[in-house]
């Protein structure tokens, strides 16, 4: 989940994944010399068709690159969703009689959540900045009727990490039985808001699944040492990595550590 000014920065999304976001500042002098320029139009939303061969179906999901990274899809997103079509067993998701109930974190265009609640048949809350929530809306409303055919069904709501108020609105919705994100890691000052806001709802039998790919040795590094002081984290599935990179996606289970739980 990027902020709003983040969401500003417009550039190539997998050079930033790749190569790292320290050219933010350079970018923003090199868009705002084109603010005003009637000449320059963005370009169209680009819409993502992703197949689901588990149920048959296909969902869609609008892009709008120009408008910022959390409106454009990041590669954990895509390991996360082929192994929820492939074999979900794997994330250990609990098992219930009655639909699961799943959050997701800075759900960007909500790919994941989606394709969880069409596959799951889950009750999915897709959450992100204020700024992203139209996006969000319309993707959900774009694929609310695969979900539906599934026993699912999607909400959208705005959670702010670290934001007291945000995440205590969210008390208000049913409890959750599974917290997932993808791609969450990548800013330092993003790090413990994040963190607060997992710690809240990933308690008891709750866990929280992070498909993440490591770009930065620090700074992932200290959220992993960071999460280690209060949850238990288990390595589900790691992909191999693609060509030109010398890691894989890496997809993670957070639980609640039982010594965390008696300090608390």
């Amino acid at each position: 989940m990027a902020t709003e000014e983040d969401d500003e920065i417009n550039t190539n999304i997998l050079f930033i994944l790749q190569e790292g976001l320290d050219t933010h500042q350079e970018e923003e002098q090199q868009k705002q010399s084109h603010i005003g320029d009637a000449s320059i139009s963005p370009p169209p939303p680009l819409d993502h068709r992703h197949h689901l061969n588990s149920i048959n179906a296909m969902i869609v999901t609008r892009q709008l690159p120009s408008q910022g990274l959390s409106f454009q899809l990041w590669p954990a997103a895509f390991s996360f969703l082929s192994l929820l079509d492939r074999d979900p067993s794997p994330l250990l998701l609990p098992s219930s009689s009655s639909s699961l109930r799943i959050l997701e974190l800075g759900s960007g265009t909500g790919l994941v959540g989606i394709a969880a609640a069409a596959i799951l048949g889950a009750h999915v809350t897709l959450t992100d900045l204020p700024h992203v929530l139209p996006n969000l809306h319309f993707n959900a409303i774009a694929n609310a009727e695969v979900v539906a055919a599934r026993g699912g069904s999607l909400a959208v709501r705005q959670l702010r990490w670290g934001v007291v108020e945000d995440i205590v609105e969210m008390e208000s919705a049913p409890v959750f039985d599974a917290i997932i994100a993808s791609d969450v890691v990548y800013y330092d000052y993003l790090i413990e808001p994040l963190l607060e806001t997992i710690r809240f709802f990933v308690k008891g039998e709750v866990g929280f699944l992070m498909a993440h790919l490591r770009r930065w040795k620090k700074r992932d590094a200290v959220f992993f040492r960071r999460a280690k002081k209060f949850f238990d984290v288990l390595m589900v599935h790691t992909d191999p990595p693609v060509t030109g990179s010398r890691t894989g996606v890496t997809i993670y289970r957070f639980t609640a550590r039982r010594r965390s739980l008696e300090a608390s």
